[in-house]
């Protein structure tokens, strides 16, 4: 299907000067213009009872009336008649079938149904309903479940795995919620012979509790009657052990054997904290971090003031610590960067410095004044000769510095030490060319 176009403006032609070749009217441009117009007339269907072949493209179209494949069509309301695939914003189907199941205004009526989604009451007639799946909430007021009969929130008989209720009747009586010795049968006591072992299932008499306790601390005199006086203090219920626990007068932790009193530890440590009378603050013990993979036993001394094996270190009254055997000290490796090095004397008491290059050394981090801070230091000369700049508070005898041995790896030590904070160190020559 084409469409006209014109090839020759005629008009134009009218507005050339005369003697212009172009203002001729040719008889071929006649011919092209005319063919056009008879080409696209062919190829256009007539505006009555045309006919189209092949696939016609209609973007929009309006149908009131008519049949398409033999099914009416009126206006909006679709006809009666058989579709493939039937595609509605909405449908009001108050009667009939759907796949042979009765259509009844808002009710539904008997059939088949794979998803059945319903905002009130679906009866089952006395129907059998079987493969139900997972039920989120069920409210079952009435009738069987398993054979079981259900009535409102009383539970009736049957047998439960697990069964939770604020009362129950078994075998016609009320379950105690508290137990007297009145409700429990002769044969749950035990007599004075108990052994008080983990295997026991019997609960012990007053005076199998009495026989225990004298036996275990035999300075003690013990009555059946104290015994069932403090059975009341003594019953501690599950509540009452979470939080701060508070225990009048001592609590006293008797391991059998050679076994131990054990404190465990949770997402930290095991940790135990000593705090002031007031318990404002205190002073916390804690074990080594699981990482350490550390077990070993630590004493308290035998005597205070001297130090012995695997023992806590103690003062004695006059604040003096006795070393009994030797002591070990860290070597701590110093390094400079830029000509410069820190000697940090909360890293040790003895010092190593292998010279790489001519260096200006700090101390730093001396005890407080009135309180002593002493070093050693070891230095190993390089291959070139090395230089070394002291700290301007160190006092040399005879306000001289040494000069450093310049043989390769030749060893010079020397030892300082001050009273005043830093303010003063007091340098001395141990040895020297010692390498």
């Amino acid at each position: 299907m084409a469409n006209y176009t014109k090839t020759t403006d005629f008009a134009a032609k009218d507005t050339l000067p005369g003697g212009d070749t172009n203002k001729v009217v040719r008889g071929s441009e006649f011919e092209t213009e005319f063919d056009a117009i008879s080409t696209a007339i062919a190829t256009k269907s007539d505006t009555a009872g045309p006919t189209f072949t092949g696939t016609v493209t209609i973007p929009t179209v309006d149908i009131n009336a008519g049949a398409i494949d033999g099914t009416t069509i009126g206006a909006s309301s679709a006809a009666a008649g058989t579709f493939t695939n039937l595609v509605a914003t909405s449908a009001d189907i108050n009667g009939g079938t759907v796949d042979g199941a009765t259509i009844g205004g808002s009710s539904a009526g008997a059939g088949t149904f794979t998803n059945l989604t319903a905002s009130g009451t679906v009866n089952f007639n006395g129907a059998t309903v079987s493969n139900l799946g997972t039920i989120t909430t069920a409210n079952l007021d009435g009738g069987t479940a398993d054979n079981i009969v259900i009535g409102g929130s009383t539970a009736a008989a049957g047998t439960f795995t697990t069964l939770a209720a604020t009362s129950a009747t078994v075998g016609g009586a009320a379950v105690l919620t508290s137990v007297a010795f009145s409700n429990i049968d002769a044969g749950a006591i035990t007599t004075s012979g108990e052994t008080f072992a983990d295997s026991d299932t019997q609960i012990p008499t007053n005076a199998a509790v009495k026989d225990h306790v004298e036996a275990v601390i035999p300075t003690l005199s013990v009555t059946e009657a104290s015994v069932t006086a403090h059975q009341a203090a003594l019953a501690i219920a599950a509540t009452q052990l979470t939080g701060n626990i508070t225990v009048p007068g001592n609590v006293r932790l008797a391991p059998s054997g050679t076994n131990y009193t054990e404190l465990y530890g949770n997402t930290n440590p095991g940790t135990i904290r000593f705090n002031c009378e007031s318990n404002s603050h205190g002073v916390t013990v804690q074990g080594p971090a699981h990482s350490a993979a550390s077990t070993y036993t630590v004493k308290l001394p035998d005597t205070l003031g001297l130090t012995q094996a695997s023992g806590i270190v103690t003062s004695d009254a006059n604040g003096v610590v006795s070393f009994d055997n030797g002591t070990i000290e860290e070597v701590t490796t110093v390094t400079s960067s830029s000509n410069a090095a820190t000697i940090n004397l909360r890293d040790g008491n003895l010092f190593e410095h292998d010279l790489t290059e001519n260096v200006t050394y700090t101390f730093s981090n001396p005890a407080a004044s009135g309180r002593a801070s002493s070093f050693v230091l070891k230095v190993i000369q390089d291959s070139s000769a090395r230089t070394i700049t002291w700290p301007s508070s160190v006092d040399w005898p005879a306000a001289t510095a040494p000069t450093l041995t310049t043989t390769n790896n030749g060893v010079d030590v020397f030892v300082f030490f001050t009273i005043d904070g830093g303010t003063t160190y007091y340098g001395f020559v141990a040895g020297q060319a010692m390498g």
